[in-house]
């Protein structure tokens, strides 16, 4: 933008302020302020806030303190989620063509901010190891890395390497280019996802230009645009919500999401408890499937035995399930005792065990609001920066915000794919054609 417009330059808390005019001018309900709408915008705008705190580190600790109190408040929503049966379709304040003009604005700006942007670390490392594997290098014994730079590796997911061996050629080699082309196509996986999940299963595309449209205008979003580490499972977990009626290939999606960071792995009894006898078999052998391929891409950058064991181990983050003073990182457990956490995680569990099994039978409300639930719960004993992690659950708690009814949407594995994408108008149809009880919740 500086080459436009000298001297061009949005920081974050004017992009705060800016979004949020934008937001609530487009999806405010200013007729009925005390709604559920409303509410749901509250919650997710003012985690900006506690972003802001943290991000300027003049009161961390008070920001730690403000995100653990509002995702608190999000939990409980997303929880109580199947209570507010009366799902009605709420218009935006804008026309479907300003929408998608606002909607291409704001992915024009968020593309800007990548490439000018100076990557994250992470994702510059992840590229690395991309190519790496393309080359069939090993990454433990690099002939002119230092020792600092291997460590750096620690946590870089083998799903999300192998998912960027396509960009690393695409970039000509050059790593901060791939990590940047890396970062937008992370971004654009998400926008497709929802667009498709509110034109397949929602039945109205104009509900996924509003996911997308907010999920861009969103500060959690811009405040950590380059971060594919965030993006990467969220768009998985998104496009396995797309494909949920083919267990083989939401179970593959979701499989890469769990390859590609830990949190993901805890969504996997909800989805198996999901489909049961419906495709619960189909799933897991998916996952499973997914598990051996990404294992087979570290035997191929593996010199040794030795190299393979510190490839497998290196790519999860083991310290994040230790209750140890010395593996505590920087964030809302540093000020405090880490055995602390142990009550959280057991009730981080018995949350899961409860959300797992109850209620019966599951439509895909039930597995919307549950596994958004699921990843904002992480937050709470995750000891690394507790409660930052806004974009790993920041899509699917849209499409909890924006969904319908879908209580006729059990997990119906039957109808062919194919057949779905050629008539896509099949929830739609459903819905004009529905019962008047049903209709009634949907007032146009």
């Amino acid at each position: 933008m500086e080459l436009l417009l000298t001297g061009y330059e949005v920081n974050a808390p004017t992009w705060f302020y800016l979004s949020l005019l934008l937001i609530m001018a487009v999806f405010f309900r200013f007729h009925r302020v005390f709604s559920l709408r409303n509410l749901d915008l509250a919650l997710l705008l003012l985690l900006a806030p506690g972003l802001l705190l943290v991000r300027g580190g003049v009161h961390p600790s008070l920001g730690y303190l403000w995100l653990f109190v509002i995702s608190g408040l999000l939990l409980v929503r997303l929880v109580f989620d199947g209570q507010f049966v009366r799902r009605p379709r709420v218009p935006q304040n804008l026309n479907p063509a300003g929408l998608a003009f606002l909607c291409c604005s704001a992915l024009l700006f968020q593309f800007t901010k990548i490439m000018t942007e100076e990557p994250e670390a992470l994702t510059v490392q992840t590229v690395r190891r991309a190519d790496h594997l393309l080359k069939r290098q090993d990454p433990n014994f690099p002939k002119s890395v230092s020792d600092e730079t291997q460590t750096a590796t620690i946590g870089v997911g083998p799903a999300q390497t192998l998912l960027a061996t396509p960009v690393v050629p695409l970039a000509g080699g050059v790593e901060r280019h791939a990590a940047r082309w890396l970062a937008f196509l992370a971004h654009i996986s998400v926008v497709l996802g929802l667009l498709l999940v509110g034109r397949w299963h929602f039945g109205d595309l104009r509900l996924g230009l509003a996911m997308a449209t907010l999920y861009l205008l969103l500060p959690c979003t811009a405040f950590d645009v380059t971060k594919v580490s965030h993006l990467l499972p969220a768009a998985l977990i998104v496009w396995a919500i797309a494909a949920y009626r083919q267990p083989l290939l939401s179970g593959s999606l979701l499989g890469l999401a769990c390859g590609s960071m830990f949190f993901a792995g805890f969504l996997l009894p909800i989805w198996v408890a999901f489909y049961w006898r419906r495709g619960a078999a189909r799933f897991s052998l998916a996952v499973l499937g997914v598990g051996a391929v990404l294992l087979a891409s570290l035997v191929l950058t593996s010199a040794s035995t030795l190299s393979f064991t510190r490839q497998i181990i290196g790519s999860i983050d083991w310290s994040a399930l230790k209750f140890e003073a010395y593996e505590v990182g920087i964030g809302f457990w540093s000020m405090y005792e880490p055995a602390y956490r142990i009550p959280v995680f057991a009730a981080f569990v018995v949350l899961i065990a409860i959300l797992t099994i109850w209620p019966a039978p599951r439509s895909l409300e039930h597995l919307l609001s549950r596994s958004a639930a699921v990843i904002v719960a992480t937050q709470f004993w995750y000891p690394h920066q507790g409660g930052v992690y806004v974009l790993w659950y920041l899509p699917l708690v849209l499409l909890v915000v924006f969904r319908p009814s879908l209580q006729h949407l059990p997990p119906d594995t039957d109808r062919p794919m194919l057949a779905r994408l050629a008539g896509g108008h099949a929830s739609s149809s459903a819905m004009r054609s529905a019962p008047t009880s049903l209709t009634r919740r949907f007032p146009t």
